[in-house]
């Protein structure tokens, strides 16, 4: 319980006063935690694609991503590929797609949405180059371009292909194409990489920074090297009270470093509290289901609604999962992406990976291009990993239609059935799991419920 501030003769006591300043910076520091975690989950993304020797303006990874690459709820559906953009050292960066069925983003290093690319982007999938300028930029755009200012020195460019027909080398082949370049050098533009990164790991979280002393290290370095963003300077002073400021080292005392991993722990704890344990009547997808939305805003990609921030949909969506744009939270027949997120059982408790379940999709499924189920370990918020190597099962790739069959049941938990060779994927016994139901280019049935999936159901 809060302490009560004791007053002499209209003055606070000096231990009483002391107790409510400790209070009050536990309390600062913990919101300014889950308002900054969104920027210190890019720094993961960055660090994590750096180590694996992608280099800023020069090259990507690509990847079908694998149990082995953990990232926050990514998915083995389509070819991946990340890259980071130096806006210092470039100047305006162009992004050069060819046509085709590319889906991509910029995010800035706050983990901001800046633009779309591809099929949900000013292009439409007809190809086009795209221009992202830089903070001080002041010249005037020329002609040719889809040009979009990001806030920061440093941009996430995230790029995946639809593997339509599930032709992977088809895929990977145009996903390589895009091409990145500086504007000032548009007339001769340096080769531009990526790096197959399928059957290497890389980790591109902050989990080793989320719950201690290290996340603040890590914020602070972002906040040294970037622009101060007009909107966050309350929460910039916030930092500042804590220590944490532009032009200052990073160097807390014992108390305050006591006090800065206390409030990681809370923080980060809270955090998946918002993602796992929401009271939100409207993250419920049906009535007479548990499966949630995954993003509680589909109007933008930037959790706004009318007159303020939701910081709720926004903390939930960032202890689940990385990068935001309008076109992964949209809800709109044919267009984009549903996710659904399912992490208790038919009578409303937690998956257990110890526990076998069965999901019984009916069929068909409303996907004009394919749909797809993965299972994420609940502590690291990416793809399950068990001996069998396995975390997903997708319409394009496993056998997930039977002739004839009005349903089909995939199966989940430690022991593969009798009848699910196929269409089963392994939990671990001792670690909780949640499942996301992604349909690419959803059908009416998905939005007026007279299609769903059933509730992941217990096996006694």
């Amino acid at each position: 319980m809060a302490s009560v501030v004791e007053f002499e003769n209209g003055f606070p006591t000096v231990d009483s006063a002391r107790a409510a300043q400790g209070e009050q910076d536990l309390r600062r520091a913990v919101e300014a935690y889950r308002f900054f975690y969104p920027t210190v989950s890019l720094e993961g993304i960055f660090q994590g694609t750096r180590e694996a020797g992608a280099m800023d303006n020069e090259s990507s990874l690509l990847f079908m991503a694998r149990p082995r690459h953990v990232g926050f709820t990514l998915n083995s559906d389509t070819p991946y590929s990340g890259g980071i953009l130096d806006l210092r050292a470039s100047g305006p960066m162009v992004i050069d797609l060819p046509p085709g069925p590319l889906v991509g983003l910029v995010d800035d290093h706050h983990h901001r949405w800046v633009t779309d690319l591809g099929l949900p982007g000013a292009d439409g999938g007809k190809g086009g180059r795209h221009l992202i300028l830089p903070p001080d930029w002041d010249q005037p755009v020329p002609d040719g371009y889809f040009a979009s200012r990001c806030d920061t020195w440093t941009a996430f460019c995230a790029v995946r292909v639809l593997p339509l027909g599930g032709d992977l080398p088809v895929a990977n082949k145009l996903l390589s194409s895009v091409q990145f370049y500086p504007l000032s050098k548009s007339d001769d533009p340096p080769p531009y990489t990526f790096t197959d990164f399928t059957e290497q790991p890389v980790d591109c979280t902050c989990l080793r920074w989320e719950d201690n002393l290290e996340f603040w290290r890590v914020l602070h370095g972002v906040i040294d090297t970037e622009p101060a963003i007009e909107e966050m300077r309350p929460m910039l002073g916030t930092l500042a009270e804590l220590g944490i400021e532009a032009g200052r080292p990073f160097a807390p005392d014992p108390a305050t470093a006591r006090l800065l991993t206390e409030a990681a722990q809370r923080g980060r704890d809270e955090m998946l509290v918002s993602a796992f344990a929401s009271r939100r009547p409207d993250r419920m997808v049906w009535p007479d289901r548990t499966w949630e939305w995954a993003g509680l805003r589909p109007e933008n990609g930037t959790f706004e609604r009318e007159g303020s921030l939701d910081v709720e949909a926004k903390d939930r969506w960032f202890a689940q999962a990385i990068v935001t744009s309008p076109a992964m939270f949209r809800r709109a027949v044919g267009q984009g992406s549903l996710y659904w997120l399912a992490h208790r059982d038919q009578d409303g408790q937690y998956l257990d990976g110890g526990r076998n379940y069965r999901l019984t999709v009916p069929l068909p499924v409303p996907a004009s291009l394919f749909w797809s189920v993965t299972c994420y370990d609940a502590q690291t918020r990416s793809e399950v990993i068990a001996d069998q190597g396995q975390a997903a099962l997708r319409s394009l790739f496993e056998d997930l239609t039977p002739d004839g069959a009005d349903h089909v049941d995939l199966h989940f938990g430690p022991t593969e059935p009798e009848d699910g060779k196929g269409r089963w994927i392994q939990t671990v016994p001792g670690r909780g799991w949640f499942a996301y139901f992604r349909i690419y280019g959803p059908g009416q049935p998905a939005f007026d419920g007279t299609w769903k999936p059933d509730d992941m159901t217990a096996l006694h």
